[in-house]
């Protein structure tokens, strides 16, 4: 054997050397990569729908070069639609197994190995610290201070799966830290969570956290929930320990859900009797939040003048007094407006639409407005049709008076109990009527004028609720259908109308305690089907029509004369 035979052989035995080396690394390699034969059928069962593709693409691989470039027209392109779910289910199992992590959280005592890459896609916070110039982005240990070890561990978990359980011990710490860590899809459904949890023993405290949460839409569900059920929640410990600030900020609420003012006053008074010596001191500024001139003057001078919480501090006694000038001088009462005088939406009644014309010329239903919520709501339905019938509210039911029910004109007459929701018939009038007035004066009801359905009408009657009863009282000087009707100063008036001839600009006030109807000062427009009503002392009429509606000339009014 030559040099050079010596050479290659020598060579030869060190590559051969070499590859045994190398193959005996892979293999060692493989086996600890390779999962079991049980989690290969798992994975096989989870991964299907991309082995699928990838066992059609392998295929297209089997072959000669030219059998490939003859078989393919065109570009295909591969979608695994369980890759991104199968990639972080298996991340997820590195985190279980510690394995591969860059990063240790701290919280407390709790320490949790984690992958930058996938806090960083799921939160911001981590996003921000991890992809920034900050010293954390590169250090093995982040402390996390005054969070909670186990809401973090619970998120970080969540940061890899998507899902997360929420319980009432658990989600207000969570939505703290979920806030913090700036994870929104959380944030909304530890929110939704506690909207449902809302209850009058604890709206206010959930009220008070989304406050400090910054969570915008949970803090008005929960001041919404709040100031509906706050007859509810007065009686409840979170209320009485409310600091002074946030019950001014309740008091000063006109959306408070209550049924008189007095109740504002005693969610007062148990307030600050909790804590007497601490709170007194803040008695004037909470008073000035209740409507004091709206309280009846006999609850003032029972509860208020002589309770000894108010009567030593100066600005509750300039309070009191200002509420008994407001009922000692109505006729004052227009230089006296403040907020305190303005009543609550709660307070201040509904407004109901009774019947009128729909798409079956003539609707039978009634809703009702609330002022406090804006929105309308079906309530009741009368018992028939009526058209150009009365309507007024006497002892806290709905009257409906006379009217037509496209065949004849009606005298008959049913209320609506609003408590009871049930309706009751009447007796009838004696007259039967439509395009009536109908207003109440000093506890009576009163129908005026109107259409008989032969001729137009001046006569009056009066409801007696206590003898149940009709009567007639005296007739207007003038016959006048589709006639307003208002009462004020204690009088009865009877505005415009049309006389059957034309409509009228007349106007004329009935006095009870005379029996007698007296003309006042005309409008300056003649108004048919007008309508009115009183607003601080005046009389106003709005809109209506200067001829019989069969005239297709007729001119309608949009304005308003006081």
């Amino acid at each position: 054997m030559t040099l050079d035979d010596d050479v290659l052989a020598s060579t030869l035995d060190f590559k051969y050397e070499l590859v045994s080396c190398d193959t005996d690394f892979t293999a060692k390699l493989m086996a600890m990569s390779s999962p079991s034969k049980e989690k290969k059928d798992k994975e096989a069962s989870e991964d299907g729908d991309c082995q699928g593709d990838s066992l059609m693409s392998s295929s297209r691989d089997v072959g000669s070069e030219h059998s490939l470039s003859s078989l393919t027209t065109q570009d295909e392109s591969f979608h695994c639609a369980h890759h991104a779910e199968a990639s972080l289910k298996r991340m997820e199992s590195y985190l279980m197994r510690n394995q591969l992590t860059d990063v240790t959280l701290i919280a407390g005592t709790r320490r949790i190995p984690a992958h930058r890459v996938v806090l960083s896609a799921s939160s911001l916070y981590f996003a921000a610290m991890f992809t920034s110039d900050l010293r954390e982005a590169s250090q093995s240990e982040v402390e996390l201070q005054k969070v909670d070890g186990e809401a973090l561990w619970i998120l970080v978990h969540y940061c890899y799966t998507g899902s997360i359980e929420l319980r009432e011990e658990n989600v207000e710490t969570l939505l703290g830290t979920a806030c913090l860590l700036q994870l929104q899809e959380v944030v909304d459904a530890c929110c939704n969570f506690l909207m449902k949890q809302l209850h009058p023993s604890n709206c206010i405290g959930i009220r008070l956290f989304a406050d400090t949460q910054c969570c915008a839409h949970l803090l008005r569900v929960s001041h919404d929930y709040t100031t509906e059920h706050f007859t509810e929640v007065i009686s409840n410990q979170e209320f009485l320990l409310l600091p002074a600030d946030e019950v001014a900020k309740l008091l000063s609420s006109d959306d408070l859900n209550v049924p008189s003012e007095d109740h504002i006053f005693h969610a007062l008074t148990a307030w600050v009797k909790h804590d007497v010596s601490k709170r007194k001191k803040d008695c004037g500024q909470l008073l000035a939040l209740v409507k004091l001139p709206l309280l009846a003057p006999s609850f003032i001078a029972d509860h208020i003048e002589t309770n000894p919480l108010f009567r030593e501090e100066r600005v509750c006694l300039d309070l009191i007094m200002e509420a008994l000038k407001y009922h000692l001088l109505p006729e004052r009462r227009p230089m006296l407006q403040s907020p305190r005088t303005r009543p609550r939406k709660s307070t201040v009644g509904a407004l109901f639409a009774v019947g009128g014309m729909d798409a079956n010329k003539g609707a039978t239903s009634i809703e009702k407005f609330d002022l406090r919520t804006n929105s309308w709501s079906a309530v009741a339905k009368m018992s028939g049709r009526r058209l150009q019938f009365g309507v007024a509210v006497l002892d806290g039911k709905l009257y409906v008076v006379g009217g037509r029910d496209g065949l004849k004109t009606l005298n008959t007459v049913e209320c609506y109990d609003m408590k009871t929701q049930a309706w009751t018939t009447l007796p009838a009038m004696s007259t039967h009527r439509h395009g009536l007035g109908v207003g109440v004066l000093e506890g009576p009801l009163y129908a005026v004028g109107g259409h008989d359905g032969w001729s137009y009408l001046n006569t009056v009657e009066r409801w007696d609720p206590q003898a149940r009863q009709w009567s007639f009282v005296a007739p207007m000087t003038t016959q006048r259908s589709t006639v307003g009707v208002a009462v004020l100063n204690s009088k009865l008036y009877a505005v415009g109308g049309r006389d059957g001839s034309s409509c009228l600009r007349t106007v004329e006030c009935f006095d009870p305690h005379t029996n007698k109807w007296l003309p006042c000062a005309p409008m300056a427009k003649r108004r048919g089907g007008v309508g009115v009503g009183v607003v601080n002392g005046y009389l106003y009429a709005l809109g209506g029509h200067d001829a019989p509606a069969s005239n297709p000339s007729a001119s309608r009014f949009d304005c308003v004369e006081r």
